[in-house]
């Protein structure tokens, strides 16, 4: 039997199978000749100290121990062209992890998608991007793969007890994503792989007899006694169905309003708020690693930063090491940034959401709007950046230490925004209470993180897209709506969800427990 083994080894070592073999080796004392086979387990970084190692823990296999490379399969999926049908609204992580795991059940998933193809959005991207056209549609938050497709591919949850973590990790790396995933304590795919992976994931659904369906728009649900019976797109044509999973997204802001509108229960949910900072990543790397240069064996440096200011938590929110800022805005007259990643992570410069946590009583001055209250206080500060941005896709910005000072930046470098920026002084966007707690805790994590707090950091308003402003309430145990029989509420965009992994595990449970209530 092999022996689970736990150590430290420097980034060097952890990099290269052979010395990783004799270190092993050494540990044992037997020759190296004695060692099969390492197999690593999980892999860290520990950075708290000068001289950085990696914490491994691994099985290792001696000579005479049997060893057998282990393929991850994917289920063996059934057709289910015949089965009963089950809508799913969205084909982000939550709607594509539930039609894979309806499929495994016997039942056959009808995938509504309101945007394109990740083919097809590659052009409406670039047209936000270039020509500041806004495809409320097709962007990226909308269409195939859903926001997670272009921004980043992060893996990392701290929602275990939610579900199966490994299993969703899996059946990702059987759909061609890099076995690392299941090493790394921070995994990560990267925005220029998923695509191909969100690809696949499809064709595997259609195998199988499932649909998915593109511009697919959903207008309405219709339903009877309280019970769904179908869903109208904006064709005009109707599914009749007596199932839905609604795994929209954070940001179908339609979907939200059709539901108010119908008297469909929603309510209010406190999200959080702020900016996206990108830094020199060389920068980020001398701060985390104490080192004027990483060298070739460690990944450029992410990190995470939590603080208590004036009462509220200020933290950062999916960083992106070698990353870029993107623009997300879903419809015209908005400006909204996000994050991403390539899977090399090679980009010059670091960023990540800073962010501050709101509370529903911050919402008051929307309260005409009800349920919907947070969601017009998200919309106003988006439609606010576009105007003093000069309403295209530019947005507001200001260097960090000018922001904290109340001074417009006499000039802001050029970023990996691509559609640009206009310096502006940022505490025009924000209500009071959130530019106060800001200005004060940029100054708090420059004393964590020295360095961190400088003019080199550029921010950019807003990130406003953290999670949705609307919780969809269901059953605990059941997952149905409260009030509307067959109507699941799935993942980030009802509330139960806070990035790929934990969207996924969402949309399997509501699948799981729509086949038990047909059993």
């Amino acid at each position: 039997m092999p022996r689970e083994f736990q150590f430290q080894v420097s980034p060097e070592v952890a990099a290269n199978e052979m010395l990783l073999t004799h270190h092993v080796a050494k540990l044992f004392q037997v020759s190296p000749k004695e060692i099969q086979k390492v197999v690593v387990i999980k892999r860290s970084i520990d950075a708290r100290q000068r001289a950085i190692k990696i914490n491994i823990k691994a099985n290792v296999f001696l000579q005479d121990e049997p060893f057998v490379e282990t393929k991850i399969e994917l289920p063996d999926y059934p057709d289910v062209t015949h089965a009963p049908e089950v809508v799913v609204v969205g084909a982000g992580p939550a709607g594509l992890f539930a039609a894979l795991q309806l499929i495994e059940l016997g039942l056959k998933p009808i995938v509504l998608e309101r945007g394109k193809d990740v083919r097809g959005r590659r052009r409406d991207l670039k047209a936000i991007n270039v020509d500041h056209i806004v495809n409320g549609e097709s962007n990226y938050c909308f269409g195939e793969g859903g926001a997670g497709t272009y921004s980043d591919g992060k893996l990392y949850t701290r929602s275990k007890k939610r579900g199966d973590v490994d299993r969703i990790l899996k059946l990702l790396v059987g759909f061609g994503a890099s076995d690392e995933i299941l090493v790394e304590a921070h995994p990560h795919i990267g925005t220029n792989k998923l695509p191909q992976i969100i690809q696949d994931i499809r064709e595997k659904i259609r195998l199988c007899g499932g649909l998915v369906l593109f511009e697919a728009k959903v207008t309405d649900i219709l339903i009877k006694n309280n019970e769904v019976e179908g869903v109208v797109l904006q064709d005009g044509s109707t599914i009749s169905v007596s199932k839905i999973i609604l795994a929209t997204g954070h940001s179908a802001r339609d979907i939200f309003e059709l539901l108010d509108r119908k008297k469909i229960l929603i309510e209010a949910k406190p999200f959080a708020l702020g900016v996206r900072a990108e830094h020199p990543q060389e920068l980020i790397d001398k701060i985390q690693y104490s080192c004027d240069f990483r060298g070739e064996f460690l990944p450029p440096a992410p990190y995470a930063i939590v603080k208590q200011v004036a009462g509220r938590g200020m933290y950062s929110f999916c960083m992106c090491p070698g990353g870029v800022i993107a623009p997300c805005a879903t419809s015209s007259g908005e400006v909204v940034t996000n994050g991403w990643s390539p899977s090399k992570r090679d980009q010059v410069t670091a960023n990540s959401g800073i962010v501050v946590e709101l509370k529903l009583e911050d919402f008051k001055p929307f309260a005409k709007f009800g349920a919907l209250a947070g969601m017009e206080f998200q919309k106003a500060i988006e439609q606010k950046a576009w105007y003093l941005a000069g309403q295209t896709q530019k947005v507001p910005a200001q260097k960090m230490v000018d922001f904290s000072q109340k001074k417009v930046s006499d000039s802001i470098p050029k970023t990996s925004y691509v559609p640009g920026t206009t310096s502006v002084e940022l505490g025009e966007v924000f209500p009071n209470f959130l530019t106060q707690t800001m200005r004060e805790g940029f100054a708090q994590f420059g004393k964590s993180m020295k360095g961190y707090f400088t003019n080199e950091a550029v921010l950019h308003a807003p990130e406003s897209r953290t999670s949705s402003p609307v919780r969809i309430p269901r059953d605990v145990f059941t997952l149905e709506h409260l009030q509307i029989k067959g109507l699941y509420p799935c993942g980030e965009g009802a509330g139960y969800a806070g990035g790929i992994i934990s969207a996924a595990i969402d949309g399997e449970k509501c699948a799981i427990k729509i086949a038990e209530s047909l059993a």
